[in-house]
């Protein structure tokens, strides 16, 4: 049974997603379709499906995020997560999935986080359009390990 379950679309994904493909459809309608646009179409298109959106749920003792189709997934023992807290994430920070100084960044629109401290120290942002339901799942889920 989930105790939380949230989905968040990836509009400035999306977007930016289609306003390059669009950008190339344009230009390839010009000039023609060649090997080298007809291969970042496809890249385009399945980053679009990795990444259109994120969701996240935290049920039988674990957090899960899920990227776009489900082919990128991550867990994240409840019993391991130290401290959560809301934040907002600078615009440098961006979307999708990359390093931080201290953890990573899990990001599909919009500047509001979750940042979770793990035990060995290392540290998670999970970008989602409804911070405080977040915090609130994630602290129940640690109280009711205690």
């Amino acid at each position: 049974m989930s105790s939380y379950h949230h989905s968040q679309f990836g509009t400035a994904i999306v977007v930016a997603l289609g306003l390059f493909l669009g950008y190339l459809g344009g230009m390839s309608a010009v000039v023609g379709w060649v090997p080298v646009s007809v291969a970042v179409a496809a890249v385009l298109l399945i980053a679009g499906l990795l990444f259109f959106r994120l969701e996240v749920t935290i049920a039988e003792g674990a957090l899960a995020l899920r990227f776009g189709i489900g082919l990128v997934r991550f867990r994240i023992p409840i019993a391991e997560i130290r401290a959560a807290r809301a934040v907002r994430n600078r615009w440098v920070q961006g979307w999708g999935i990359h390093r931080l100084a201290r953890g990573w960044i899990y990001n599909v629109s919009g500047w509001e986080a979750v940042e979770i401290e793990l035990a060995d120290g290392c540290v998670h942002r999970i970008g989602t359009d409804e911070p405080a339901a977040l915090l609130a799942a994630i602290e129940r889920a640690r109280a009711a390990r205690r």
